[in-house]
């Protein structure tokens, strides 16, 4: 019975997404005409905050955050613990400055959506092209930072399910070294309601944990990439560890 309500309620939940978001992109693509920067990432992050309330209201997913006082004045280089779609449409809302993500661009030819993302200052790339890939990175991360923006990189690439630990690449660290801004990791516990690769949201808690900033001053990529790894990985552990029994 518990699982008929919640695929119920997740289905009610994607047909709100679906009604929402299109008017609201069309609507944005029409006022980036005239307002680009800050002002656009807001406007566009309104439909994601409206995404995360209508989870925890017809869904019962909720979260707390723990670790604001970590965030700096200062632009930084994000990295979370990624498992779900939930930490995506849920960190705009969360942080206090514009977020630049980096991410395929495949992305972009979603309907609205990506169309929404391609008008937006984010870092879209091709994977096979690594070389190129890594050049756009680090020209548009430098230069979206000096404007105050925060980037924002998951290191494990892609969602990883619950209890489980991906391959950490040095992407994001990489960028800190160059830039001298620091890292700042982030565990989060999304797929204990909202799993990957599925739509169907669990009613409950969901945890947040912001670490403090990591200074990349005398440190090489993978070393700074170690220490971002060893401190998410110990709060998962300590956050959900009946999930990594």
């Amino acid at each position: 019975m518990a699982r008929l309500l919640a695929a119920f309620r997740s289905a009610l939940f994607v047909l709100f997404l679906t009604v929402t978001v299109a008017p609201w992109a069309m609507v944005g693509l029409v006022y980036s005409i005239f307002v680009r920067g800050e002002r656009l990432y807001w406007y566009f992050a309104g439909w994601l905050g409206l995404s995360i309330w209508a989870a925890r209201v017809i869904c019962g997913v909720r979260a707390r955050v723990q670790g604001r006082e970590n965030l700096p004045d200062t632009a930084v280089i994000l990295l979370p613990k990624h498992q779900s779609t939930w930490e995506t449409f849920a960190f705009p809302t969360l942080m206090p400055r514009p977020l630049c993500y980096v991410f395929k661009r495949e992305l972009l030819y979603i309907p609205f959506f990506g169309w929404a993302m391609a008008r937006m200052d984010l870092i879209h790339i091709d994977r096979s092209k690594r070389a190129e890939a890594w050049a756009k990175v680090a020209e548009q991360g430098r230069r979206y930072m000096a404007q105050g923006n925060w980037v924002i990189m998951f290191p494990e690439g892609t969602r990883t399910p619950r209890g489980s630990q991906g391959t950490y690449k040095v992407g994001g660290t990489r960028l800190a070294v160059e830039t001298g801004r620091p890292v700042v990791p982030i565990a989060v516990t999304s797929a204990r309601c909202w799993p990957r690769k599925s739509f169907l949201l669990r009613p409950g808690m969901i945890d947040v944990s912001i670490g403090a900033p990591i200074d990349p001053a005398g440190r090489t990529a993978d070393a700074l990439m170690r220490d971002v790894e060893a401190w998410i990985e110990a709060e998962m552990r300590r956050l959900d560890p009946e999930a990594y029994r």
